[in-house]
């Protein structure tokens, strides 16, 4: 496993970030206790959740996932050979102020994920979304005073917009706040538009590390979704919804040949391509099972040739299309 350091901090990161959406929900806490551990043990310091996860499962509830990473904290006692992110703005209950990027949200938040995760720190708390009720100066006041009493090392965003943390960077310059230090976006072959044009040159000005999500497309560019027949899952239809589209099942058949080419699978060359991009710091990958782990893995192996840059750039590619839109 390589690690590189999150944008301009000293916090160095796992190349692979375990997403852990699923756990409490898909994954059960035994096996989530297996797949953190087969993690740790590859390599992967770095774990993503978040304190409304898994809030849309049958039979689960809002912090469930920080409650099965916190009990494994405990029995393990590994707390510090790990990297911590989690993240706030979601609707916890249905109170009106539990929601939400607000100063009474957000520490009260943080001190509830504490203690589900039962530490003592979180070494990066994010904002879920942008919140356009909230000023960012209450939200990034907020965020400081965790900073200065030590329960949060970094602070980073997520599914913000260009233009928003370009105005957070202004407020936490203009009153010597804490500044947001990372970026959480979707990026993948099927998803590229946004990321590049807007959010890649904000990216490199103000030196902010990515650790994006779904790089393989919500599990379309695992292969398992055709024209005709979709995956049986409890995702499938809002992936398919979102994803089936002609021109990502042109990617995907690229995909496809260039992987047999390499002998490798599918997602593991969309991985590979994820991984090469200049601005990525790391990927998060959510998998439910050790070996759609160990297979994710294995696109570290994977050097793409120029060629296959190419061809894999030239069939996904937004610039012509979005030329052509004008």
């Amino acid at each position: 496993m390589n690690y590189r350091k999150l944008g301009r901090t000293g916090l160095r990161i796992s190349r692979f970030v375990l997403g852990t959406m699923q756990m409490g929900w898909i994954v059960n806490e035994e096996d989530s206790f297996k797949l953190l551990d087969a993690a740790l043990e590859a390599g992967i310091t770095t774990l993503d959740t978040a304190d409304v996860y898994s809030k849309w499962g049958e039979g689960s509830y809002a912090g469930k996932s920080e409650e099965i990473i916190g009990r494994w904290f405990n029995d393990r006692g590994n707390r510090d050979d790990l990297v911590l992110a989690t993240k706030v703005r979601g609707e916890m209950s249905e109170k009106p102020n539990d929601a939400g990027l607000s100063r009474t949200h957000i520490l009260s938040s943080a001190d509830r994920s504490l203690n589900r995760l039962q530490t003592e720190w979180i070494d990066l708390y994010q904002s879920h979304s942008f919140d356009s009720d909230v000023p960012q100066e209450e939200t990034l006041r907020a965020y400081t005073k965790l900073v200065e009493d030590g329960v949060v090392n970094y602070i980073g965003a997520s599914n913000f917009a260009a233009a928003e943390l370009v105005e957070s960077f202004w407020v936490s310059d203009k009153y010597g706040l804490a500044r947001y230090e990372s970026l959480q976006p979707p990026y993948s072959l099927a998803r590229r538009r946004d990321y590049e044009k807007h959010l890649e040159p904000v990216i490199k000005k103000h030196d902010l590390g990515v650790i994006n999500y779904s790089p393989l497309g919500g599990g379309f560019l695992t292969g398992r979704y055709t024209k005709d027949s979709t995956p049986d899952s409890k995702r499938a239809q809002t992936i398919t919804t979102r994803y089936a589209k002609e021109r990502n099942f042109r990617i995907v058949e690229s995909l496809k040949e260039i992987a047999e080419a390499h002998h490798a699978t599918v997602p593991q060359i969309a991985l590979a391509w994820v991984l090469a991009r200049e601005t990525v710091t790391a990927p998060i990958i959510g998998v439910n099972s050790i070996d759609q782990l160990n297979q994710n893995l294995r696109a570290f192996e994977i050097t793409l040739s120029t060629d296959d840059f190419d061809r894999l750039n030239t069939v996904s590619d937004w610039e012509e299309m979005d030329f052509m839109a004008r």
